[in-house]
């Protein structure tokens, strides 16, 4: 099953009295590249994740976002810099003896310097939260995944018509081929009849050089060759794994055996389907850069 390497997958869920949303796209990559955008109070779930993903994605340029709000309690505890309080109100009872002002110091009044207070976080359980956000993270690794399948039926429904389109310019080929040898030969036959005018013309001599051109322009091993690329491109694709390296090989043979049929076929028709045969392949290849 074809799968493309773009996709976008996203959920959110309360789960523990925690709000969390994971965030899961990929565009197109060479390898297996992942970045992530997590919070550092969390940062451990950073090679989780990794990990995570590997599972469901072989290549591909990766980016996961995870977000984690505590909803129920606070999270953490505050402590008072009870020294650092009693300095602050002493400095100020001095300041008001000095100046006479009336001393109006309340608990709200010191609450203001809020350097006095400090907030401890409390220690979570790592797998606790780790539970959690797999629990929304499969919901979101569902999401991509089915948006990177459907992409990739499409991919390979494009490509598999194309090489029927291939195969039909082979077949044009495998026509033509033939006739650019008998036409040779009729082209020599008249020229050697100008040249010697009355003069009986060597027909052995007409063969000969007709099977030198036919030798010289022959392409049939050139098209079965690419015949068995198109099959054994329908079988990879057809397989329950990451094809898109495999396939982009292949149609590097496909090009290969195009460009030998144009440099061997001296005939401006063959010429003109070659044409149309690369700009398939190059198709073809263009999708391959999006699969798995």
């Amino acid at each position: 099953m074809v799968k493309s390497m773009t996709g976008f997958g996203r959920a959110q869920k309360m789960v523990g009295g925690r709000d969390i949303s994971v965030e899961i796209k990929s565009v197109n990559h060479r390898y297996f590249e992942f970045s992530s955008r997590i919070s550092r109070a969390y940062g451990f779930l950073e090679e989780k994740m990794k990990s995570y993903t590997q599972g469901f994605i072989s290549r591909g340029k990766v980016d996961v976002a995870v977000s984690i709000q505590t909803i129920e309690g606070s999270g953490g505890q505050v402590e008072i810099n009870r020294e650092l309080a009693k300095s602050y109100i002493a400095a100020l009872r001095g300041l008001g003896e000095e100046t006479g002002l009336t001393d109006d110091l309340s608990l709200c009044a010191i609450a203001r310097f809020s350097d006095i207070f400090a907030v401890r976080k409390t220690e979570e359980d790592e797998e606790e939260i780790w539970a959690a956000v797999k629990e929304v993270a499969d919901e979101a690794i569902a999401r991509f995944v089915a948006m990177r399948t459907k992409e990739g039926a499409k991919l390979e429904e494009d490509v598999l018509s194309r090489l029927v389109t291939i195969e039909g310019l082979v077949a044009k080929v495998e026509e033509r081929s033939p006739q650019t040898v008998e036409e040779y030969r009729a082209r020599l036959y008249q020229k050697l009849c100008e040249v010697l005018k009355d003069n009986r013309v060597d027909e052995q001599r007409i063969v000969t050089e007709a099977a030198i051109f036919a030798d010289r322009v022959a392409v049939a091993e050139e098209t079965v060759r690419l015949r068995s690329h198109i099959e054994q491109f329908r079988h990879i694709i057809s397989q329950d794994e990451p094809v898109g390296r495999k396939l982009d090989f292949l149609v590097q043979e496909f090009n290969r055996e195009a460009n030998t049929i144009g440099s061997k076929a001296q005939d401006v028709a063959i010429a003109r389907v070659v044409v149309d045969l690369k700009s398939e392949i190059e198709k073809i290849r263009e999708q391959i850069q999006n699969m798995e």
